[in-house]
């Protein structure tokens, strides 16, 4: 057990934003093609019809070519909107429009959604900043995903979507940390239980 695990976190997530960083636009464009292969494929082998998903940030694994791609093969998408009170709503987007959130992320615009359609989706596409062996997911800070998903009776399948070197022996973890079933790296897909 990680005895100051918020001090931990900060501190790993500054490295990890770091590393992300320090990829050159050739890496980054290298690990796009490859992380959108493979959500490809984790679609279509799973049969996945619709989904939740985020549209990413500069820092983050690009998911974006991905989304095209599912917005192209009629994959309903779910995409979160932040709101006051720490929740997620989420809206159906076009692909093309977006906007800046409450916590500075991009966010797609369109109609407003409950956080109770999340339940509908067949899985549930994460950021996070890395996960550990054990399933456990680490954010940004933020808590959005944490509290939306801790806020589910019964939800669907969840996968982080990380860069490989993300993927930990162990995370610093809190008791509001909610765990995911699998990641989804450029290189693989991994899932922790059925």
């Amino acid at each position: 057990m990680i005895p100051d695990p918020g001090n931990a976190k900060r501190a790993l997530r500054a490295e990890l934003r770091q590393r992300r960083r320090n990829h050159t636009s050739t890496e980054r464009e290298t690990l796009t093609a490859q992380l959108t292969a493979t959500l490809e494929r984790f679609v279509e082998e799973r049969a996945i019809r619709s989904m939740s998903a985020y549209l990413s940030s500069n820092d983050e694994p690009n998911v974006r070519p991905f989304l095209n791609w599912a917005f192209a093969h009629k994959i309903r998408t779910l995409l979160p909107i932040t709101r006051e009170d720490g929740l997620l709503d989420w809206a159906v987007g076009d692909g093309a429009t977006e906007r800046q959130g409450l916590a500075g992320m991009p966010e797609v615009v369109g109609e407003v959604l409950s956080p109770l359609a999340l339940g509908d989706v067949d899985v549930i596409l994460t950021p996070a900043a890395a996960v550990d062996q054990h399933g456990i997911r680490m954010g940004w800070g933020r808590g959005y995903y944490d509290k939306t998903l801790g806020s589910m009776a019964k939800r669907p399948p969840v996968y982080a979507v990380i860069f490989d070197a993300e993927y930990l022996d162990e995370v610093p973890r809190e008791r509001h940390d909610q765990p995911v079933d699998g990641i989804i790296t450029p290189t693989r897909i991994l899932t922790f239980r059925s």
